[in-house]
């Protein structure tokens, strides 16, 4: 069978892709290097437990009343998702610590200025002028080049502490550029993550890639698992199939890669032009001890220790200068909701190159004294001593993890800097969605699938 398109990778952006073109009959295939979906956005097993990968947050949290051109709606509406499907529960409430000062923040926007005006009372006129420029800048246009978000905050904020509290949990979650973000990626973050807010899917990542997947085979796609390709044929610069690595051919009219940009050139025989990311992290996930209560704490804490917050990969194997701390089941969760096990995550910054050079004994004694360290100030950061103690390790991903399960060049969760908005590469019928199109997080990487499909191949 010849396809209307291949799609490379099963993660959120490709399935969305997949059932935007399905819906509409196309004939689709979507080819998945594991046995299971959901690429950076998945889940596994270790103790019996199911563990998420990727997930801590969707953004984009509104109430089913919300208007349609919001991006939730917008989403779930492109996809034919009714909202009590994903159900989407909002947290509690996050944190971002500093040494001087702490913010926090909720899906109610005035939790944020409130904090602001009571910490920085010099500049909550200036921070709600940078508002409302965020508000009225179309962050969604293809055709932006990067700008300096780090300019255009020292424009209306002066004071730099403020700066950094603000970019500490935007890079985090969506920054494959160190210490600075392109300020569409930064509009994008901040009206997903301040204005609007974080939740989580009802049924989890496991009940939203089923929900995905179900809808993808009901529009008669076709996904082949275990099915990693290993080159894009082209004949007179134009993508007309793919090979796989069992040696099958799949021809088709089209190919959307999930896989990133620099990737994509690689598989596509074309020069390398896009450079690599290099932002990645290494992440803990333990158990505490049953008397320790966890009800209380920030949904998600983002901490700075330092005067100054950096983001860049780390000069050694990890940072622990800043990070992320996720609390899973703090959100306001219903009955009949999936429970996550009782978990903490901590994620922080990491070196690829460091952790690609030690030698397999040396990689096993450095992955544990990473989660001893990381876990020691996950306790510290949000008072729970406990974690110094012996827990129940349930897992540890570095950035070789990333790069094995993702193939992701020095397993760059974020990509390359350089993104390709347009979704266009060299070659012709060869089209790029996810990470490296430029849309971030879950909400963005279903949007990035849609709209490339949506751009490319329905228009």
């Amino acid at each position: 069978m010849k396809y209307d398109c291949v799609i490379i990778g099963a993660g959120l952006s490709g399935l969305a892709a997949g059932i935007r073109l399905a819906r509409f009959d196309r004939k689709v295939c979507i080819c998945e290097r594991h046995s299971r979906i959901g690429g950076l956005n998945s889940y596994y097993f270790r103790q019996g437990m199911l563990l998420e990968s990727g997930l801590h947050a969707m953004t984009n949290f509104v109430e089913s009343d919300a208007p349609k051109n919001m991006p939730l709606p917008k989403l779930l509406r492109q996809l034919q998702i009714d909202y009590d499907q994903l159900a989407p529960r909002r947290q509690r409430y996050s944190l971002i610590r500093f040494p001087e000062k702490s913010l926090r923040f909720n899906n109610d926007f005035s939790m944020l200025e409130d904090e602001i005006a009571a910490a920085f009372p010099e500049e909550i006129d200036r921070f709600r002028k940078l508002v409302d420029f965020i508000g009225k800048f179309n962050e969604t246009d293809l055709k932006i080049t990067f700008e300096s978000t780090r300019k255009i905050l020292r424009f209306y904020l002066k004071n730099s502490l403020l700066i950094d509290m603000l970019l500490c949990p935007l890079m985090y979650y969506g920054s494959a550029v160190p210490d600075d973000m392109n300020f569409a990626q930064f509009a994008i973050m901040f009206k997903s993550i301040y204005r609007e807010g974080f939740c989580r899917p009802a049924q989890g990542i496991r009940g939203l890639l089923e929900l995905l997947e179900e809808k993808y085979l009901k529009h008669g796609g076709t996904l082949k698992l275990n099915m990693p390709v290993k080159q894009i044929i082209t004949a007179k610069n134009k993508a007309i199939g793919v090979l796989t690595q069992n040696d099958e051919i799949i021809e088709c009219s089209r190919v959307i890669s999930c896989a990133g940009a620099p990737e994509t050139e690689i598989l596509s025989g074309q020069p390398t032009k896009t450079p690599p990311g290099k932002m990645t992290f290494v992440e803990t996930i333990t158990e505490p001890e049953p008397h320790v209560d966890l009800r209380d704490l920030p949904t998600i804490t983002f901490f700075c220790d330092k005067e100054q917050f950096d983001y860049h990969p780390s000069e050694s194997l990890f940072s622990l200068d800043s990070g992320v701390i996720c609390l899973p089941g703090n959100f306001e969760l219903e009955s009949g909701d999936y429970l996550p096990p009782r978990m903490v995550r901590a994620t922080v910054a990491a070196n690829f190159s460091k952790w690609q050079s030690l030698a397999i004994d040396e990689y096993a004694m450095e992955k544990s004294r990473a989660a001893a360290a990381i876990c020691a100030k996950a306790g510290a950061v949000s008072g729970l001593r406990a974690l110094d103690s012996p827990v129940n390790l349930l897992d540890v991903f570095t950035p070789l993890t990333i790069r094995r399960y993702t193939d992701r060049l020095n397993g760059a969760v974020y990509g390359s800097p350089v993104k390709h908005r347009q979704g266009m590469t060299d070659v012709q019928n060869l089209f790029l969605c996810g990470t490296d199109q430029g849309f971030l997080g879950i909400t963005g990487a279903l949007l990035s699938g849609i709209s490339m499909a949506n751009l490319h191949l329905l228009k």
